[in-house]
C-alpha cells in the first residue's frame, strides 16, 4: 500500500471526505480519533502490512505523519 492509499483509508476511518488528510494534521483535532480508531488502525496495519502495532505505539503518535511512519509504505 502506498502513502496516498493509506491516507484515504485513514480518511474513511475518521469519517472524513476522501483526500482530506495530507500528513501534518494533529490527530487530536479529529472528532473520530478515539479508541475505536486506534483499534481500526491496528487492524489496517495488520491486514495491509502484516505489521502488529500496539495501542501504545499509536498513542505515541500526535500527527498523521507519525502514524504513517509506523507502517512500511511503498512509493
Amino acid at each position: 500500500m502506498d502513502r496516498q492509499t493509506f491516507l484515504l483509508q485513514l480518511d474513511e476511518l475518521l469519517s472524513l471526505p476522501a483526500g482530506t488528510l495530507k500528513g501534518p494534521e494533529k490527530l487530536e483535532t479529529f472528532e473520530m480519533w478515539d479508541s475505536l480508531a486506534t483499534v481500526n488502525v491496528i487492524a489496517l496495519a495488520n491486514e495491509h502490512f502484516d505489521v502488529t502495532l500496539s495501542p501504545r505505539q499509536i498513542a505515541g503518535c500526535t500527527t498523521v505523519d507519525e502514524l504513517l511512519a509506523l507502517a512500511p509504505l511503498h512509493s
